[in-house]
């Protein structure tokens, strides 16, 4: 059967508010129909880097965490920690940077639970026998669980082209460990007549893998673990991604860890497109939207939401001016073609959902059905 993925728009009036209509989504779109009592249930997240102001707001999590708890589970918002240098790199920093954006118990009604430990060392290998990944290295407290809802922010990404429900599950729910298996194939590269020698990426490299010789950034591969920090940093291009194959492999590899993720269990998937800013919110500052709000999508298939989610951005009108789409648009003198492309021209977004769907993870064909 084709799966279904559930929309509402954003439009409210005085007698319900943007919260109502994300609770009226999920109960249309059958999370009721999970047993979730008294069953550890993980909401996978992404708290937002200190200075981004891009990330979901925490209302939006507790109106998941009241469905869970009135069905009589027992919900954590959960993320693992990052590879490179920030405030969520360990389970100190992590918590207290989910703590200043409002991710408190008395805010979201339930504790925060930083799943791959103090340091990123605690995960449990979950054999897939992958085509690059034969045993995903996940957080122990997502691997533990025993439901999975996956809470997504919709937005671009410098290494994958797109972000939604793949990328916080698959990349965000692996260990320092997993999150550099899946990154080995990735290793950026410097295009020295676009570098400027300003040292950013060197000061951002939580590998110390760069350097400057002759004013020009100079990468060590033998510490390079590919997190493409010095791609999102660099302002004049003098860091790019190497070749569209590997991040190809990358975004495979993240559906592989994906489907670990998933496995075994039952699992629900939210996608909110408000304020699609061109890059992650794993950076410390972020762009303004490139599109208009376009509303809240749910399903229990993560890869037909993310599809149904890249379309409606893709048929969505560019904000004309002042973006980095309309910009990108200009330069190329393209208005018809892929946003996320246009964004990110090294990124196929759609290598990430072609290989879900061919190792069973869900479909790219959907269903779209308006509450």
């Amino acid at each position: 059967m084709i799966p279904e993925v559930y929309f509402t728009h954003l439009r409210t009036g005085p007698e319900h508010s943007l919260l109502d209509k994300l609770e009226k989504l999920v109960r249309k779109a059958g999370i009721g129909r999970i047993d979730f009592k008294d069953k550890f249930t993980a909401i996978k997240i992404h708290f937002g880097e200190p200075g981004n102001m891009a990330y979901l707001r925490p209302d939006y999590a507790a109106t998941i965490v009241k469905i869970v708890k009135e069905s009589g589970g027992k919900p954590f918002l959960t993320d693992c920690s990052t590879l490179y240098k920030g405030m969520r790199s360990n389970a100190i920093d992590h918590q207290d940077t989910a703590m200043q954006h409002g991710y408190t118990p008395m805010g979201v009604g339930t504790q925060v639970v930083i799943a791959d430990g103090l340091r990123g060392l605690d995960y449990v290998e979950i054999p897939i026998d992958g085509e690059y990944c034969k045993a995903p290295k996940i957080g122990a407290a997502i691997a533990e669980a025993d439901i999975v809802i996956s809470l997504n922010h919709v937005k671009g990404h410098e290494m994958t082209g797109f972000g939604g429900a793949m990328k916080n599950l698959g990349m965000g729910c692996g260990s320092a460990a997993g999150k550099r298996e899946m990154h080995s194939a990735s290793k950026p590269r410097i295009d020295s007549a676009a570098c400027r020698g300003c040292g950013a990426c060197v000061r951002n490299c939580a590998s110390q893998a760069l350097s400057l010789s002759a004013h020009k950034a100079v990468i060590d591969y033998g510490k390079c673990i590919g997190c493409g920090q010095c791609v999102a940093t660099c302002q004049f291009e003098g860091a790019v991604a190497d070749n569209d194959e590997q991040l190809d492999i990358l975004n495979c590899k993240i559906a592989e860890y994906a489907k670990a993720v998933l496995q075994g269990k039952p699992s629900f998937h939210i996608n909110l497109i408000i304020d699609v800013s061109p890059e992650c919110d794993c950076w410390g500052s972020n762009d303004v939207p490139v599109v208009p709000n376009i509303g809240f999508l749910a399903s229990f298939d993560p890869v037909a939401l993310d599809c149904a989610s890249a379309d409606l951005v893709n048929k969505a009108p560019v904000i004309p001016s002042g973006n980095a789409l309309s910009e990108s648009m200009e330069h190329h003198h393209d208005d018809s073609a892929d946003h996320w492309h246009l964004l990110h021209p090294d990124t196929n977004w759609r290598s990430c959902m072609q290989h879900a769907e061919r190792i069973g993870l869900g479909s790219t064909a959907y269903t779209l059905i308006t509450v």
